[in-house]
């Protein structure tokens, strides 16, 4: 916690000094154009991964960057993901997942997660991912697998996205448009799902670079 406190206070005395323009902008409202919905594992930070300014980015953080399908059930990502889209008029939306994932790890091995009664659940938004993967990849094991579950996780979050009615709206009109990332932490690479191939590509070898 002390070098948390330290950089904190090293913000204050030397990074927002220099941007005094930028933070007395952002005072007075946020109007970012694209939605990152990631995993809270403390080796993704989708400021550095994105170099984005702050402001740039409408950030949502879980478990294993899972997106439950649309219910009346009001839980806070369906709410930030409504506001950022109703208010906001956000045009861009990320699910990024990553690497050595230990959420999807949790998803291969629910047996392993007694005790865990509300992590269990979550988790179960991943299931299908799960049986996907293990389908298209039969023969797969240990960090093969989990690269599988993890990139058909990113899949079916997407497909989640797609039942929440301002999202599917958005969609329909053109207004949005959704994108699936895998951060591969060991190399400081993006994977991004590339349609035409049915596969995840670094991204510089797809069309999210001329977009």
């Amino acid at each position: 916690m002390k070098k948390i406190v330290e950089g904190v206070l090293r913000f204050k005395e030397e990074v927002y000094p220099q941007r005094l323009g930028l933070f007395k902008e952002l005072s007075s409202g946020q109007s970012p154009e694209v939605l990152m919905i990631t995993c809270a594992d403390s080796r993704v930070d989708p400021g550095l991964i994105t170099q984005a300014e702050p402001g740039e980015l409408f950030i949502c953080r879980n478990a294993g960057n899972i997106v439950p399908p649309y219910s009346q059930h009001t839980g806070g990502n369906t709410a930030s993901i409504e506001f950022a889209v109703g208010v906001l008029k956000i045009s861009e939306i990320v699910v990024c997942g990553h690497t050595d994932c230990g959420a999807m790890k949790g998803a291969m091995n629910p047996d392993g997660l007694d005790g865990l009664p509300h992590v269990c659940n979550w988790l179960s938004h991943s299931h299908a991912a799960v049986h996907v993967a293990k389908e298209k990849t039969p023969n797969a094991e240990g960090t093969e697998l989990l690269k599988s579950v993890t990139e058909q996780n990113v899949l079916l979050q997407l497909q989640h996205l797609k039942t929440h009615p301002l999202v599917a709206a958005g969609i329909a009109a053109g207004r949005i448009r959704l994108h699936g990332w895998v951060y591969d932490i060991e190399h400081g690479e993006v994977l991004a799902y590339d349609a035409a191939a049915d596969a995840f590509l670094p991204l510089a070898d797809t069309a999210e670079v001329a977009a």
